[in-house]
Order: C-alpha cells, then sequence, then structure tokens
C-alpha cells in the first residue's frame, strides 16, 4: 500500500505541476517566480526545491507532460481513422499535430519557452526523443505496403521530424496560424510525396475535406 508520505508526495508534485503549467502557458517561463509557483500550488518553496530543484527542474517536467499528452492525442487521432493506408495516417497525425500548435498553451510551453530554457539542442533532442516514435512506424507501415522508396527509415525520420517541427513553429509565430496551418500540411505532406511510390498522395481537401480547416 501507498504510504502516507508517498501520498502526500504525489499530492504535492500534482499540485506543484498544475500551478507551474497553468502560469507557465498565460505568462511564460521567464515571468513567473518559483514563488508565484508555490503560492499557487499552496506549498513551502522547500516543497519544489526537494521535488525538482529549482524552477528549470519543474519546467522540464511539466514540459515532459505536454509532450506525452501531444502524443497520445496524435496516436488517438490515427487510431480512430477509417483507413489502414499508412500515407493518409501520416497527412492524419501531421493535421493533428498542427492542430495542437495552434494552442496558447503549446505555443507558449513548447514551442517558445522550450528552446529557450533548455538551449536550442537540448530541446531538439528532447522534441527527437518524444517524436520519433510517432514518425517510425507509419514510415514502417508504408515500407511494408510497397509505398516508400528505397530509404534510410531512421534518417528519413529524423529529417522529416525537423521539418514538422518547423512547421509548428511556423504556425505558432503566424499573424494567421489557421491558413499558416493549412499551407504548412500541404507543404509537410509534398515532402512525403517526395519519397512515396505508386498513387500520388493526396491533398488534404481529398482526404479530410475541403470545409474542414485547421483549428
Amino acid at each position: 500500500m501507498t504510504s502516507s508520505h508517498e501520498k502526500r508526495s504525489l499530492s504535492t508534485r500534482l499540485a506543484l505541476e498544475c500551478a507551474a503549467r497553468q502560469l507557465f502557458a498565460e505568462h511564460g517561463f521567464t515571468a513567473v517566480s518559483a514563488d508565484q509557483i508555490v503560492a499557487v500550488a499552496g506549498v513551502t518553496r522547500g516543497a519544489l526545491q526537494y521535488q525538482y530543484g529549482d524552477k528549470r527542474g519543474l519546467f522540464i517536467v511539466v514540459l515532459e507532460q505536454l509532450e506525452r499528452e501531444n502524443s497520445e492525442e496524435i496516436s488517438a487521432a490515427t487510431a480512430a481513422a477509417n483507413t489502414d493506408d499508412p500515407i493518409v495516417l501520416i497527412e492524419i497525425a501531421l493535421k493533428t499535430f498542427l492542430d495542437i500548435c495552434l494552442r496558447p498553451e503549446m505555443v507558449r510551453i513548447a514551442l517558445s519557452d522550450g528552446p529557450a530554457v533548455l538551449g536550442r539542442q537540448t530541446w531538439r533532442e528532447f522534441e527527437i526523443r518524444h517524436g520519433l516514435g510517432l514518425v517510425i512506424p507509419p514510415l514502417e507501415a508504408a515500407r511494408a505496403a510497397g509505398r516508400l522508396a528505397d530509404v534510410d527509415i531512421p534518417v528519413l525520420a529524423q529529417l522529416l521530424l525537423s521539418a514538422i517541427t518547423e512547421a509548428g513553429m511556423v504556425v505558432a509565430s503566424a499573424p494567421d496560424p489557421v491558413t499558416a496551418g493549412e499551407h504548412a500540411l500541404r507543404a509537410l505532406m509534398a515532402i512525403v510525396s517526395g519519397v512515396v511510390r505508386g498513387d500520388r498522395v493526396s491533398t488534404p481537401a481529398d482526404t479530410l475535406g475541403a470545409a474542414q480547416p485547421i483549428r
């Protein structure tokens, strides 16, 4: 059975992570102090230091949580799709990711503060660690179906993931994010089409419906 100490520790962590996520999303990492976080969480400064070391350590945990939720949402979207076409599944996954990039929480925490707090290289390594597990399986499925050109999948996956990440940054910083999302999806699918054999790669309007813009 979970001890009283473990329960208190879990409760403290949940309070701190919830408070930090809310404050980071609303104000950004730099504008939020550790004292503000513990005040909203209703715990002591020592509790934050004990659990995470400092505000940066707490930010990394919040970022991990956000990335994990994003991955689960993308996986759920492809699992719910009424198709086993790996190329269409890639398109659905890309659209879902670009939809996520319209959310203020994603823009502020993952796309804006992430590179600044972690450093550009560490942030990219972080994105690769979370993203490759979503990119490689559909590429392997396309290879198994005879739809993929003879290219190295791990290398292709990293290159495609870099393009996807940059597309998310474009959408997040665009004056018109919805239109930018539509353009980004078409551009990413154009990249995919370069390594696909056989039938043409559909456009977003073909598979997702012209009346369903990114939102």
